[in-house]
């Protein structure tokens, strides 16, 4: 029957066994393995000295450990599980499960949702009200800067269409020169041309037979012409215009090579585009430039004019020997010739309206300051300005040999 009084108290039928402690207490005997060692027991709080049971085979009562949870809650975000406890049969105690615990070193790494809740939190105290609105002041400056710089230069672009040989821009041309004047045609009466039929009598003085004032000049058109390079038919226009200007605007100052310079460098005297001049001085065929739609540095301007006088009825196109806008010839376009017409595609009606437009305002261009200023009205590129001034010059040098 073995012991009678464990039978009656029902330690016969006890199932659960105690755990044992890490370490014996202190001053305990192990029996044959000598006195204990006396380390220390670990540091944990949920095993502590719990009632003593005697032992199976000594009889002698050992000290059993009692397991207690800790009372502390859980850290912030762990789910607390509920302990399932256990009775002894021997007092009753209920004996509470061990409680798995995180690892409490781990380090947490905040996710999105708790970055926008600081952000938020930040930005309601005084410092982030401060700081946001320069923030979002700075990025929007930034952003219509980088607009701006994109966008303003290709809706401006060049204030006139790029001439020939224009499309490059050079430092500042310089002020202190000017191109040599060249041999001036003889003097004589040539006042400005007026809208009369044809074959009749300018004002002021007679016309030749054929009814163009320009015509008086032929004798020293072929012979300079030879000099220099240029067509008769163009060397009388040029020199036309020079004459009619020292009389209607003597402080202008006009020379003929200058004139001759941009009608070579817009379009080889009125022979660009395989044109040639015929003797009444209009280019065929009519020499026509890009349409001015905005592309490859060239303005954009709607069309003007119908489509009369650059047969464009989208965009404007630069028209004629000298290269007109068709707003700048109604403004400031001539009839040279006395054909009862401004025609920009003829060279004598162009070269007058060119020498017209470069003395506007008052400009002296015998003062190197208004000649620059001049040429770079009529096209404000510097490559341009700087290829008339070589060869005004050139002609000027050359004409004198």
């Amino acid at each position: 029957m073995g012991d009678t009084r464990r039978v009656a108290d029902g330690e016969e039928r006890t199932t659960v066994r105690p755990l044992r402690p890490a370490t014996p207490p202190a001053g305990s005997t192990t029996g044959a393995e000598g006195p204990a060692t006396g380390l220390p027991r670990p540091r944990r709080p949920w095993l502590e000295s719990g009632p003593t049971k005697p032992d199976d085979t000594s009889g002698t009562a050992a000290a059993e450990p009692k397991t207690t949870v800790s009372s502390e809650p859980a850290a912030a975000g762990e789910e607390s599980k509920a302990a399932a406890a256990e009775s002894t049969p021997e007092t009753g105690t209920p004996v509470p499960r061990r409680r798995r615990t995180r690892f409490a070193h781990a380090v947490r790494i905040p996710g999105p949702r708790a970055a926008a809740r600081a952000t938020r939190d930040w930005s309601r105290r005084p410092s982030g009200r401060l700081t946001l609105p320069g923030v979002f002041l700075l990025a929007l400056v930034a952003a219509t800067a980088t607009v701006g710089a994109l966008v303003v230069p290709a809706t401006l672009g060049d204030p006139r269409p790029v001439a020939v040989d224009a499309t490059a821009d050079v430092p500042d041309a310089p002020t202190g020169d000017l191109p040599s004047s060249g041999a001036a045609p003889p003097p004589g009466q040539f006042p400005p041309p007026t809208a009369t039929p044809p074959g009749a009598t300018p004002p002021g003085g007679v016309a030749p037979a054929g009814g163009r004032p320009s015509d008086a000049l032929a004798g020293w058109a072929r012979d300079t012409g030879a000099k220099v390079g240029i067509d008769p038919i163009a060397m009388q226009a040029y020199g036309y215009a020079e004459l009619v200007l020292a009389e209607t605007d003597p402080s202008c100052g006009l020379s003929w090579t200058t004139l001759a310079a941009i009608g070579f460098v817009e379009s080889r005297h009125g022979q660009a585009n395989n044109a040639q001049l015929g003797a009444d001085g209009r280019a065929v065929p009519e020499i026509i430039g890009l349409p001015l739609d905005g592309q490859g540095g060239r303005m954009r301007i709607t069309d003007t004019d119908r489509g009369e006088l650059d047969r464009d009825t989208t965009y404007d196109r630069a028209i004629g020997p000298m290269q007109f806008i068709p707003t700048t010839w109604q403004e400031i376009g001539a009839d040279a010739d006395n054909d009862g017409r401004k025609d920009p595609h003829n060279i004598h009606d162009a070269a007058l309206a060119a020498g017209m437009y470069l003395c506007k305002g008052g400009r002296n261009l015998t003062i190197p300051g208004d000649w620059w200023n001049a040429i770079l009205s009529y096209n404000d590129v510097r490559r341009y300005a700087q290829d008339v001034f070589d060869t005004a010059n050139r002609y000027g040098q050359a004409s004198r040999t």
